[in-house]
């Protein structure tokens, strides 16, 4: 089998000379499971109904398990499909809507019996060959849609935002199931979501796409922690934007903030004088109770306090005026400051980025 099971060269889709997909290249390698995660519009949903064969690129080349596929129809590239709205025949049971991939393949009667068994065995619906889809709720039938692509055994499993139509608790169930299939089929999947959390929480690697072309692309571990611009650190999660001016350019940058000046790694890019902003995690900011040595820090006042079960938000105006989200843990006996006490926020140097303003994406 080939090293990469998906191999995209240069493609390109323009739609009323707007290209929705910009000169992307990517691979995926066998038996990984990749996300194409960006906002709407970003070209992610496209890029996958290239891969699927659903639309033909204007420019470049597709590979599937090394040969080329770009000009082939969909039922000859040996993928498999779940849709977001589980694309689910109603006149048929559950087995004949997974069986229905087997028998456009001509496969003899016996062994669809026994596939669709063992299919439905593997998404935990052994016994549920008989009923409609209507009879199911809405998990069940987003395991009949895995169980039907799965039966086919192909070489890559293409998911299009296939837990958007779930509630919360019973989509955090399906990512857990998903990974744990993928894991043990040892199957190629690429999916495309909006959802950063089922992103971080499912993938091997994100590609996020932003304007037709993937921004960064990496594990969710990189991709949040490490952001390759501010459109990346914005859309990952949240953050706090500090605005600032850049004094010094160097090993170590010295950039003049709100609360003074702040020696810190920035792209080699930026140029004295320059207006940029530093980026922080709100789980990174504390409350101190006087300022920190070598590091980010701000004063304000507290405007509220959001609770949000395992934390609480705080958010804070600055002595500036900027607004800031501080991530507290809610456990043990941890006292929050009141509405509109004073308060000093402080962040290391390590967990701050900069970025130029040019760099919004």
């Amino acid at each position: 089998m080939a090293d990469n099971a998906v191999e995209l060269i240069g493609i390109s889709k323009f739609f009323a000379d707007v290209p929705a997909v910009d000169r992307v290249d990517l691979t995926v390698a066998t038996g990984e499971f990749l996300t194409l995660l960006g906002p709407s519009g970003c070209g992610k949903t496209t890029t996958l109904n290239m891969i699927a064969g659903f639309l033909t690129p204007d420019a470049g080349t597709i590979r599937l398990a090394g040969r080329p596929v770009d000009r082939l129809p969909s039922f000859r590239r040996d993928i498999g499909i779940v849709f977001q709205d589980y694309a689910l025949f109603p006149h048929m049971s559950v087995a004949d809507n997974v069986a229905f991939g087997l028998k456009m393949r001509r496969i003899p009667k016996p062994e669809i019996v026994r596939r669709v068994a063992e299919a439905l065995d593997l998404v935990h619906l052994f016994g549920f060959g008989d009923r409609r889809p209507m009879a199911l709720s809405g998990g069940q039938r987003q395991r009949v849609a895995l169980a039907r692509a799965l039966v086919i055994r192909p070489t890559v499993l293409l998911l299009d935002e296939p837990l958007s139509n779930l509630d919360l608790k019973l989509r955090e169930e399906m990512r857990l199931e998903i990974t744990t299939l993928q894991r043990r089929l040892g199957i190629t999947m690429v999916m495309v979501t909006h959802d950063q959390g089922e992103a971080l929480a499912v993938s091997d690697r994100i590609a996020i796409m932003n304007r037709g072309r993937i921004e960064q692309l990496g594990d969710a571990r990189s991709v949040y922690e490490d952001p390759g611009s501010r459109f990346v650190a914005d859309f990952i999660g949240q953050t706090n934007f500090i605005p600032g001016t850049v004094r010094q350019v160097g090993t170590c940058s010295i950039v003049v903030t709100e609360a003074g000046e702040l020696s810190v790694l920035a792209p080699q890019t930026v140029r004295e004088g320059e207006a940029v902003e530093i980026a922080v995690r709100p789980e990174r900011l504390r409350f101190t109770s006087a300022p920190v040595a070598g590091a980010l820090n701000l004063t304000g006042s507290v405007l509220r306090h959001v609770y949000l079960g395992d934390h609480t938000e705080t958010h804070v105006r600055t002595a500036a005026g900027t607004l800031c989200v501080v991530q507290s843990g809610n456990h043990g006996n941890r006292v929050l400051p009141s509405v509109n006490e004073p308060v000093r926020l402080s962040a290391a140097v390590a967990d701050c980025r900069v970025f130029g303003l040019t760099d919004r994406g």
